[in-house]
């Protein structure tokens, strides 16, 4: 992956993250686009390339929260190495298989996120209900993941990864 563009998609994420996507509010549960990234970059180019994608798009987050630093960098993390391992196995030839991946993965990192944070003390589970930003989470990036899937495909620049994947040809 070109880390110029890694940079670049990171970026212009966390600023649709803090401008756009932070105003959407359902019953105080807001989206996280910024993991999806961490997701779309394990599904794409696999566990370590999904884990180093979840780190950065993790710490350029963690700047602009309140949470504990490297909260988000240690669960984008886990979650991009998860995705690329066990979507490393998963057929690919449908058009669902993506954002079908994308909301169990967000669910799963919200969730993760929670449990992490509360362990660390972070009062995670106060606020809105988990259950909403398990759905609000999980329903928002399921609909955006093929433009962070494009988005990713664009960020990987390797021509002998894209051989071996023909799925990641042009």
């Amino acid at each position: 992956m070109s880390a110029a563009r890694v940079a670049a998609v990171v970026l212009v994420t966390l600023v649709l993250q803090v401008c756009l996507f932070s105003q959407f509010s359902y019953e105080g549960a807001r989206p996280d686009v910024m993991i999806l990234l961490a997701i779309a970059a394990g599904f794409v180019a696999g566990p370590e390339r999904g884990a180093i994608v979840g780190f950065a798009a993790g710490v350029a987050f963690d700047i602009v929260l309140t949470t504990p630093l490297g909260l988000s960098a240690l669960v984008y993390t886990l979650v991009g190495y998860g995705v690329g391992t066990v979507s490393g196995g998963v057929l690919r030839t449908s058009w669902w298989i993506g954002p079908a991946v994308a909301a169990a993965a967000s669910a799963l990192g919200m969730l993760a996120y929670a449990l992490i944070g509360t362990v660390v003390g972070e009062a995670s589970f106060e606020g809105p209900p988990l259950s909403a930003i398990l759905v609000v989470v999980a329903v928002l990036n399921a609909v955006l993941a093929p433009v962070a899937i494009r988005a990713l495909r664009w960020a990987r620049t390797d021509q002998r990864d894209r051989r071996r994947h023909p799925l990641f040809a042009r």
